[in-house]
C-alpha cells in the first residue's frame, strides 16, 4: 500500500467506445486487485454511472464488479448500451460519476478509446482538481492521434512503418499509395478495432469503407511482415519485451482478447543487443510523446531484425490476457503490485 495508507479509489471503466468490453474487464481486474491491497475501492461505469445512495459509498459492503461481464469476440453494441440510460444518452458522463470521483483520493482510469484515452477526461479531471492515474491530457491526445504520433516519431528518428493519413472522401489520395500488403486503421482507435489488412487495390478500397464506419480519418500503413512485440514502460524504464504470435490471422480484436488465441512469450527470444535496442526505442517513444507514469509500445520486426514502432498505448489493457501484466510478472511484480505501482507513480506526479 502507498506508504501503508489505505486510499479511497474509484476505478472508472466502461464508456461508449468500441473498446467498452475491454475496459469493463480491465476495471474489474483492477478493482479486485486494489481490494486485496486493502484499499476502499468502487468500480464505476463512466457512462451508466450510479443512481443509488452515494453517501459513504466507499464503506458499502458490496461487490461492485458483479454486473461486469467478459469480453465477447465482436465489438459491443453501443446503441444497446445507450438505451440503458434514462436521461441524456448523448452525455458521456453518467449519473453521480463526478460527485463520487470527487470523494476519492484518486481515480484509476481503466477506460479505453474515445473520450477515455484521448485526453478529454484527463483535462476534465484537471479542471475539477480530481487526481487520476496515468499520463496527462496533452500526452494522451498526442498518443491517441496516430497521425500526430507518426510525425513525432519521425522528428525523434523513431523507426515506424511508411504511411499516409486519408480523410473520408479524399479518394484521390488513394492513387498515391502503391505499397502492398498494407494495413488500414482508424486514426484514433485502439484494441485493433477498425484495423484491416489489404493485399491489393480492391482489398484496400474495401478496408477503407469498413474503417470509415468507425472514424472519418484513417491511416494507410506499410505492413511489416515478421514478428510482433510489445514493451511496457513504467516511469520511463522499459519492462521485458513480450512477443505476440496469433495462432491464426493477425493480432486483431478477437486474437487480443480471447484466451488461447495467441502464443505470448516473455521475455521474447531475441538477441540481447536487439532486446536492448528495442527497449531503448520504447523509452524514446515515452519521452517523445511526453508520457508519464506508464504506457505500452507496440512493435513489429522484419526478417532482417529491423524493428518499427507502430504506436503507444497510454492506458494499456489489464485483462487476463493483457501484455503489460505478463511483462511485469517477469520482473517479479504480480498483478496487485503492478496496480499499486501505478497508483504510487501517479500520486507522485501531483507532488
Amino acid at each position: 500500500m502507498s506508504g501503508g495508507m489505505k486510499m479511497r479509489i474509484v476505478i472508472l471503466a466502461g464508456g461508449i467506445s468500441t473498446e467498452r468490453d475491454v475496459s469493463l474487464v480491465t476495471g474489474s481486474m483492477i478493482y479486485h486487485a486494489l481490494r486485496k491491497k486493502g484499499h476502499e475501492a468502487v468500480l464505476l461505469d463512466v457512462y451508466l454511472g450510479y443512481e443509488g445512495e452515494n453517501v459513504n459509498i466507499f464503506a458499502q459492503d458490496r461487490d461492485w464488479s458483479e454486473n461486469f461481464g467478459k469480453i465477447s469476440e465482436v465489438n459491443p453494441d453501443i446503441s444497446a448500451v445507450k438505451a440503458l440510460r434514462k436521461e441524456n444518452p448523448d452525455c458521456f458522463i453518467g449519473p453521480n460519476v463526478i460527485k463520487i470521483c470527487a470523494q476519492s483520493d484518486i481515480v484509476f482510469l481503466a477506460l479505453h478509446g474515445q473520450n477515455g484515452e484521448d485526453g478529454k477526461i484527463q483535462a476534465m479531471f484537471d479542471l475539477l482538481d480530481i487526481r487520476y492515474t496515468g499520463t496527462d491530457y496533452l500526452s494522451s491526445a498526442l498518443a491517441m492521434d496516430k497521425a500526430i504520433s507518426k510525425e513525432l516519431f519521425h522528428k525523434y528518428k523513431i523507426p515506424t512503418p511508411k504511411g499516409i493519413t486519408i480523410c473520408k472522401n479524399e479518394w484521390q489520395l488513394i492513387d498515391t499509395w502503391n505499397i502492398f500488403p498494407c494495413i488500414v486503421k482508424v486514426n484514433c482507435g485502439g484494441s485493433s478495432v477498425g484495423v484491416y489488412r489489404a493485399d491489393d487495390r480492391d482489398q484496400l478500397d474495401t478496408a477503407l469503407e469498413k474503417a470509415y464506419v468507425f472514424e472519418d480519418r484513417v491511416i494507410i500503413e506499410q505492413y511489416i511482415d515478421g514478428r510482433e512485440f510489445s514493451i511496457g514502460v513504467i516511469d520511463g524504464k522499459a519492462l521485458p519485451v513480450i512477443e505476440i504470435a496469433p495462432k491464426a490471422g493477425f493480432y486483431d480484436y478477437k486474437n487480443k482478447y480471447q484466451a488461447g488465441a495467441t502464443v505470448e512469450t516473455c521475455p521474447a527470444e531475441l538477441d540481447a543487443n536487439v532486446t536492448r535496442a528495442m527497449q531503448s526505442c520504447a523509452e524514446t517513444v515515452y519521452r517523445a510523446l511526453r508520457l508519464k507514469t506508464y504506457a505500452r509500445m507496440d512493435f513489429r520486426m522484419d526478417d532482417e531484425y529491423q524493428f518499427y514502432c507502430l504506436e503507444a498505448n497510454t492506458l494499456p489493457g489489464m485483462t487476463p490476457t493483457s501484455l503489460l501484466p505478463q511483462e511485469a510478472a517477469v520482473v517479479g511484480m504480480n498483478f496487485e503490485d503492478l496496480c499499486q505501482r501505478i497508483i504510487d507513480s501517479s500520486v507522485e506526479k501531483y507532488k
